[in-house]
């Protein structure tokens, strides 16, 4: 089986997971978590060597007050608790956004997650925390000053192979703002599965759908 060098995957479906169960949406967003783990664990097991997750967009902040606190609370106990364990199973972490949005305690921890795991070689999460692909894109533009050949440096994804494949949990069939310049020539797919009901039998379902395209990025088939 043929497996994607760098996989990126919309997390969607917390909330509906959990309203589903007659939960808060603080408990899907904890199950989401849950699944995040093992997905990762799951990548590293089919020698994926990238792996980008959309964790908070850019318009993630206009949700309720009390959701984003929560999000970002839940945010500082990951990067307290579970970094640790990345660093020993060889991950690296990286983290794109627009840092400047967070707390100064969630960006301190950040840089000393990044700092701590920098130099790890089994798998690269890539972890989109305040990140939109526009904004993204604007950025680079404006950092490169309209020179294209500079223009790709200053992404947050720079020395980052494009995405593979994209898989976007949850049912619905967009991109949301999502890697929009580096998934040009990406492979989609698409599951009705809820982030908080997604396995790694699922992952792998996904990988095997990718290993029978054929994959000819603007080409035509000879």
């Amino acid at each position: 089986m043929k497996t994607p060098q760098h996989i990126a995957i919309i997390m969607d479906g917390n909330g509906r997971w959990a309203k589903a169960k007659g939960l808060p949406r603080t408990a899907g967003h904890k199950a989401g978590a849950d699944t995040t783990k093992e997905i990762i664990t799951a990548a590293k097991k089919q020698g994926v060597k990238y792996l980008t997750l959309y964790a908070f967009s850019s318009e993630n902040w206009l949700r309720p007050e009390k959701e984003v606190s929560f999000l970002m609370d839940l945010l500082r106990l990951q990067l307290k608790t579970q970094v640790k364990e990345l660093h020993k199973n060889g991950v690296r972490l990286r983290i794109i956004g627009d840092r400047e949005k967070l707390n100064k305690d969630i960006r301190d921890d950040i840089e000393k997650a990044e700092k701590l795991t920098a130099e790890n070689d089994e798998l690269c999460v890539q972890v989109g925390l305040s990140y939109g692909g526009r904004q993204e894109i604007l950025h680079a533009v404006e950092k490169s000053k309209g020179d294209t050949t500079q223009f790709e440096k200053y992404l947050y994804t720079r020395e980052i192979p494009d995405p593979d494949l994209l898989i976007r949990t949850g049912g619905e069939k967009r991109i949301s703002n999502f890697l929009l310049w580096q998934i040009a020539y990406t492979e989609l797919y698409f599951t009705d599965k809820l982030w908080p009901e997604f396995d790694e039998a699922d992952f792998e379902t996904a990988i095997k759908d990718f290993s029978i395209r054929e994959r000819r990025f603007g080409g035509a088939k000879e």
